[in-house]
């Protein structure tokens, strides 16, 4: 082989490295549930062997990701990054691993008891290191770092730490240090502050207007904590910030990245693009161009290129034109190497027992969800109060969700389902695939005639997640409980998630009827919100439980 092409050859192994491709954590490529961003398991090999980075999972049991892990660490043949979007614990990607209340809980918890809070989130932080070791990742991408101070951020929202920079920093902080001294990186995002944003960048590019010192005093202090905490790795955000940049979104952006989070904020960990085929990358720039411009920037790890080849070809001819130097790449290549070296390696104990990654704990998981539910009780009995169970009829168990089909949390041995349905209450879902049980009249928005007769409990899934494009603060809530009051029909209401509906739901609660909000979604968290709903309505644990199902 000639020199000239010996080194061609290097520096496309060179580029490969600082690729993170997206792939199922399922085995089989007919379980992809998104074939359009997975790849398929020949292309994943022969791009892993070529020399690929990293590799981001979605999908599958915590047992099945251990094996997938073990798999592509092989077809690798390298140190690998294998890393998931685990905000929530663990257990909200992979199933029989950990799932926890959104970290948007203990910024609530913080307010009443600050230090339970950073107590609570430095545990957070351990048991999703500890989780991600065991099924074999090595790269947490959280803690998001997000000041969610507009309440109708559609993305961000629960995921926050908090809608303020001190309880967003210090539980980002916490959290940090946890996942890390458990071996496992972790990731700031979204630099530099995606959380007073009303648009989804998934969908199109969100503004953010602005001022450089607005900036300095309420997005970047979290992100400013981070670092001090030793974070990995810091991930941008896909958004324009005019005051920084006119031209370019953050992620593109070398005054962002190279200017403002290396040379004025002193991070000399990794830099990772948020996934570049979100559509406020795709919908202006190519796959290939994108990838350069985010390289050009300041970052070092490309993140879901729209097309891996096109992104590997477009960067090759950059470094042949000179418009992307080879040392800059090998600078970003040595960070992923010394990031890997200090953290990431631990994760290989993982190969050989896929056992050891099904071990939730439950005990905190329970804890969290306990330390921030709130609800308010019903009257005492009397005048107004909400009628014994054996005195109330069965009634309708209405439930909002954005799309029942793709609802984890809402399986049909879920509580929010079950508990109801046992004790003779008829189940109703409002959700974007059925028929729609809205008026159209402002002051009596529910079809109430459509319901048919009975008291009826209000449990609403409502929270900020990418691809809705809302934050579910549009749908006519406050007018629909004034209604079902008005008629004598609001038996309860459960609110799962969003804390901004429940503050704006909870004063209009009558009196007598009980009222629960939980951050969680997940089957433990209904348990515990039904628990709290009070004797009532009957529907807390009795240690019966669903029954047998086929």
């Amino acid at each position: 082989m000639s020199s000239e092409a010996a080194s061609d050859r290097a520096l496309l192994r060179l580029i490969h490295q600082l690729l993170v491709v997206r792939a199922s954590g399922k085995l089989a490529d007919h379980q992809r549930g998104y074939p359009r961003w997975e790849l398929a398991n020949a292309e994943l090999q022969e791009l892993l062997e070529a020399g690929v980075g990293g590799v981001i999972l979605l999908g599958g049991s915590a047992a099945e990701v251990a094996l997938r892990c073990a798999q592509l660490r092989r077809w690798a043949g390298q140190p690998l990054l294998l890393c998931a979007d685990v905000e929530e614990g663990v257990g909200q990607r992979f199933d029989g691993a950990t799932w926890l209340v959104p970290p948007l809980a203990l910024g609530r918890l913080y307010g009443r008891e600050p230090e339970r809070a950073v107590a609570l989130a430095e545990r957070y932080g351990q048991c999703t290191g500890r989780d991600a070791r065991a099924l074999g990742l090595n790269w947490v991408l959280g803690p998001v770092c997000d000041v969610n101070n507009n309440p109708a951020n559609p993305v961000i929202n629960v995921r926050a730490w908090g809608d303020d920079p001190m309880a967003a920093g210090a539980l980002a902080a916490a959290f940090i240090r946890g996942a890390q001294a458990e071996g496992v990186l972790t990731s700031a995002k979204h630099f530099p502050g995606h959380g007073d944003t009303s648009s989804d960048s998934h969908l199109t590019l969100p503004l953010l207007p602005h001022s450089r010192e607005r900036l300095a005093a309420i997005e970047l202090p979290p992100f400013q904590q981070a670092i001090a905490a030793g974070v990995a790795s810091v991930m941008t955000a896909h958004l324009m910030l005019p005051a920084l940049d006119p031209d370019r979104p953050a992620t593109l952006s070398k005054p962002v990245l190279t200017g403002l989070l290396r040379q004025e904020l002193g991070f000399d960990g990794l830099v990772v693009t948020d996934a570049l085929v979100m559509e406020a990358i795709t919908g202006r720039y190519g796959a290939g161009e994108a990838a350069v411009l985010a390289l050009e920037a300041g970052a070092d790890l490309v993140l879901m290129p729209a097309d891996a080849r096109a992104a590997i070809a477009a960067i090759a001819a950059a470094v042949q034109n000179g418009r992307l130097s080879q040392a800059q790449l090998e600078a970003s290549a040595e960070r992923r190497e010394r990031a890997l070296a200090r953290w990431g390696n631990h994760a290989a104990a993982a190969d050989s027992d896929p056992e050891v990654a099904a071990q939730p704990d439950q005990a905190l998981a329970l804890e969290l969800v306990r330390a921030t539910l709130e609800a308010t009780a019903p009257a005492a009995a009397g005048a107004g109060a909400t009628r014994a169970p054996e005195a109330s009829p069965p009634g309708i168990s209405l439930i909002r969700v954005d799309t029942a089909l793709a609802a984890s949390f809402l399986p049909p041995t879920a509580p929010a389902l079950a508990r109801p349905e046992a004790r003779g209450w008829r189940s109703v879902l409002l959700e974007s695939r059925s028929p729609s049980l809205w008026s159209g009249i402002p002051t009596a928005p529910l079809a109430l005639d459509l319901l048919g007769p009975g008291p009826v409990l209000l449990q609403l899934f409502v929270r900020g997640n990418p691809f809705r494009g809302s934050a579910g603060s549009a749908e006519a809530w406050p007018a629909a409980l004034r209604q079902l009051a008005a008629a004598d029909r609001l038996a309860g209401l459960v609110v799962y998630g969003s804390p901004y509906l429940w503050d704006e739901l909870r004063p209009l609660l009558p009196a007598g009827v009980a009222g629960v909000y939980s951050p969680g979604q997940m089957p433990l968290a209904q348990a515990e919100a039904l628990n709290a709903l009070g004797s009532a309505l009957g529907l807390g644990d009795t240690g019966g439980g669903a029954g047998f199902t086929d």
